[in-house]
């Protein structure tokens, strides 16, 4: 019989991500074929002592020593170990020769590919943190990575996590990564100035010089319900966030916002529409946002807008 190989992408983490060990099969419906093999693996890792290559063992004699050199003695507790979670992604469509596999590596399109396993990962984390009701449980990113590889392997070897033969991926704001393009979003690590603002806005708020608006946690949910495809989530959040960010943002007062609020209530009424198509009683296909009438550029251009006018009112360091 012929070799049957299966390409996959594999990601781990430093923390158990929610979902028990074993083997999910993703479909699109019920009666779809498979989609992806999802699998995840906890793995037992440990740390090294701070400072050392080893744990350093003190005689009696070796502390006098130390001491006598007026050389500093570890005073705190070692970091725990941590569990690695490895999560591997895998076609469920076979490959009968080995030329396919290394073809499909070698025209691999990293940020495509990678992006895609990670939304897969995210669909499962979200419909665990459904089924335990569970509000810790969050998400992941690929630049939370410890490694991203990707590969191929037999049926059985990929099931297991392992592979005949894969290669490292660049994780997202690594040396020597690829950039984003100009028109996708910005994460932390990969532009200084960038980061910078972030942290005196919390230096700000720590110090209750500034005040988080309801808004904003809001337009946070909405960018990642966007971000994983959930349409009617995204809808009704930036329906409420809308409402919110009109209200406080007037309230503050600030001229040079008045334009920004302005357009965000222009946008309002196309927010509103957008939020009705995710209330019950709508007839629609679930799960099919273009049947059920969403307009994914309307609630899109309607948050990049909003997060437009929250990051002009903190410009100043608010």
């Amino acid at each position: 019989m012929p070799q049957q190989l299966f390409v996959f992408i594999q990601l781990e983490f430093p923390w158990a991500l929610g979902p028990a060990d074993g083997r999910y099969l993703l479909r699109d419906s019920a009666d779809g074929e498979p989609e992806r093999v999802v699998v995840l693996g906890a793995l037992a890792a440990g740390r090294q002592p701070l400072g050392a290559a080893a744990a350093p063992s003190w005689s009696g004699a070796s502390l006098m020593r130390r001491l006598r050199r007026g050389q500093t003695m570890p005073t705190g507790p070692e970091p725990a170990p941590v569990t690695t979670t490895r999560v591997t992604v895998i076609d469920p469509v076979s490959l009968a020769a080995e030329n396919q596999a290394r073809a499909w590596l070698a025209e691999l399109d990293r940020e495509r590919e990678v992006g895609a396993a990670v939304a897969v990962v995210n669909r499962v984390i979200h419909s665990h943190r459904i089924a335990a009701a569970d509000p810790y449980v969050h998400e992941i990113s690929a630049a939370q990575a410890l490694v991203i590889r990707a590969g191929w392997g037999e049926g059985e070897q990929v099931a297991d996590g392992r592979w005949l033969h894969a290669r490292a991926l660049p994780t997202p704001g690594a040396p020597g990564s690829a950039r984003r393009s100009a028109g996708s979003r910005r994460g932390p690590g990969r532009d200084r100035s960038w980061a910078l603002r972030p942290q005196e806005r919390l230096a700000a708020l720590l110090g209750a010089r500034g005040e988080a608006l309801l808004c904003e946690e809001l337009a946070l949910r909405t960018r990642q319900d966007l971000d994983h495809g959930r349409l009617a989530h995204a809808a009704l959040d930036l329906d409420r966030a809308f409402a919110l960010a009109i209200a406080e943002l007037h309230a503050e007062q600030r001229q040079d916002l008045a334009i920004r609020i302005a357009e965000l209530e222009q946008l309002r009424s196309g927010v509103q529409a957008q939020a009705q198509l995710a209330l019950p009683g709508e007839a629609r296909a679930p799960g099919d946002a273009a049947r059920n009438g969403f307009d994914e550029e309307v609630v899109t251009h309607a948050l990049e807008r909003l997060e437009a006018a929250l990051r002009a009112r903190t410009a100043a360091g608010i």
